[in-house]
């Protein structure tokens, strides 16, 4: 039987996501309901599909559909603080591809508590960056540190409010933008720098994992490093991600990870930590 999930969000994650369902690319998956608060979006995604999963006019339809076994969150940090506790209280399982919002502990021991009472499963894909793998097996034992530096091409970073009153239009050359813990980051650059909330969550903590912002006027590609340091040695893996074509703050591997992710749910071989 496949697994049937919703989506919220129907931008350039929950687009790659739903033609990924639609393609039998995700693993036995079946997309049911799609909804977004910008209706017109909902309705042109599901026009696209073959197999045209149902438009939610309203949010709370996403929870009244018993089908229903799996909702994907892929709208904002804001859409998982409303939603996800809901959506646990309501039976159904839960992917989080807005990581930034669950560096905020209190949020994340509620969904936590709630899916254990309900006997559900909350998956945070990799997302944008490699190594989590190694970082998870990592802190079995001591992990002295956890480093995460961004580059970010202009065009990704123009709308965010935080850079635009401290910078404006006054970059001419690569220049750090920010430069401490990923707590802070994700708050000051909720759209870009999801991977820090991910790496804080396999981690050491979203206080201690320290997050680089550089801003680059000469390079196409949002560019990660993640360094890891501990009793196990030392690692370091670099990632240039081609940004998503409708949305130049995401990168197309982010989405990427989270078909795989469906994939490791619903396929009987699991490959990796």
């Amino acid at each position: 039987m496949p697994l049937n999930v919703s989506l919220i969000g129907c931008g350039s994650i929950g687009k790659v996501l739903a033609h990924a369902i639609d393609e039998g690319q995700a693993g036995n998956t079946r997309l049911l309901m799609v909804y977004d608060h910008a209706a017109e979006k909902a309705k042109a995604l599901s026009q696209r599909l073959r197999y045209k999963p149902k438009i939610a006019e309203k949010f709370d339809e996403l929870l009244e559909n018993k089908d229903v076994e799996l909702v994907i969150e892929a709208a904002s940090q804001e859409a998982v603080k409303a939603y996800a506790v809901k959506i646990l209280k309501a039976g159904k399982s839960l992917m989080v591809m807005s990581a930034g919002a669950l560096v905020d502990s209190k949020l994340v021991g509620k969904i936590g508590r709630v899916a254990r009472e309900n006997g559900l499963k909350v998956y945070i894909p990799s997302g944008a960056i490699a190594g989590l793998d190694g970082l998870k097996a990592s802190t079995i034992g001591k992990v002295e540190s956890v480093t995460l530096t961004t580059r970010k091409p202009l065009e990704g970073l123009k709308d965010n409010q935080f850079f635009k009153e401290k910078y404006g239009e006054k970059i001419l050359g690569p220049t750090l933008v920010y430069e401490g813990p990923a707590i802070e980051a994700c708050k000051l650059f909720p759209a870009n720098v999801n991977v820090a909330a991910t790496l804080s969550l396999a981690g050491i903590g979203a206080e201690k994992t320290m997050v680089k912002i550089i801003a680059d006027p000469s390079i196409k590609r949002n560019i990660h490093e993640v360094e890891v340091a501990g009793e196990f040695g030392r690692f370091k893996v670099h990632v240039e991600n081609v940004p998503s074509a409708d949305n130049p703050k995401t990168s197309y591997l982010a989405a990427l990870s989270a078909v795989a992710t469906l994939k490791k749910i619903t396929e009987p071989l699991v490959v990796g930590t």
